[in-house]
């Protein structure tokens, strides 16, 4: 009787909405990270470089490219990563401009997903009635996705080491000084690691993902305000 109380208490309290919520998170969090370095490993391979095809990362299966720790702060902070894809460097005909443009294919990758999310979502508004919950959950899902995707390519903009931004930034230095931060990357990383834990990029970022969120829901024709009234729902 007593367990059947405890599960009767549970079922009483649980909460489906959030708990559908955390699932879409997880699921959009799993799929945006894999497509980030799935194209960072693609535009590596299609520019001379096999590494990443010979250790299996040219795959959408999420378990090859996810990072725990970059998987949850994914899906409570919005900033988040996955296992770098290797690269050398040195199957570049263009070492620095090779790997610029491997690095400008995961952010790239993050935005154009995101247009796909909003485009879908904003044709949907248009067709669906609304009628039934899970119409609406589907909606949440693809905006919930598209902000996502925005936040992954925001993040990995900025450029500090070994964010993708600072490989194509610092593709303008001088060899010297560009190989001289390469080896130097790991103990950035965890400067910026006590970044985000102390919550640093919060307010940039939190802009950044808005304007981008603003101007690609522009593009897909999915009105803005309804785009935040559905994240609201999330």
């Amino acid at each position: 009787m007593d367990k059947l109380s405890s599960l009767q208490n549970f079922l009483q309290s649980f909460d489906l909405h959030a708990f559908l919520i955390t699932v879409f998170s997880a699921a959009a969090a799993l799929f945006c990270l894999t497509v980030h370095e799935l194209s960072h490993g693609a535009v590596a391979y299609a520019l001379g470089d096999p590494t990443a095809k010979d250790e299996g990362r040219l795959t959408l299966n999420p378990i090859k490219h996810i990072d725990p720790l970059g998987l949850v702060l994914m899906i409570t902070a919005h900033v988040g990563w996955a296992k770098p894809v290797p690269v050398d460097m040195r199957y570049f005909k263009h070492p620095k401009r090779g790997m610029a443009l491997t690095a400008l294919a995961g952010p790239a990758s993050n935005f154009l997903l995101a247009w796909v999310f909003l485009l879908l979502a904003s044709l949907l508004l248009r067709v669906l009635s609304l009628s039934a919950p899970w119409q609406l959950y589907v909606l949440i899902f693809l905006v919930n996705a598209a902000l996502l995707s925005i936040g992954l390519g925001v993040f990995n903009l900025f450029p500090i080491p070994p964010l993708d931004g600072s490989k194509i930034l610092f593709s303008f230095l001088p060899d010297k000084i560009y190989y001289t931060i390469l080896r130097y990357e790991r103990y950035i990383m965890l400067l910026l690691l006590a970044l985000v834990w102390f919550g640093v990029f919060s307010g940039p970022l939190s802009t950044l993902i808005l304007w981008a969120l603003r101007g690609l829901c522009f593009l897909s024709g999915l009105p803005f305000d309804s785009a935040l009234l559905l994240l609201a729902m999330a």
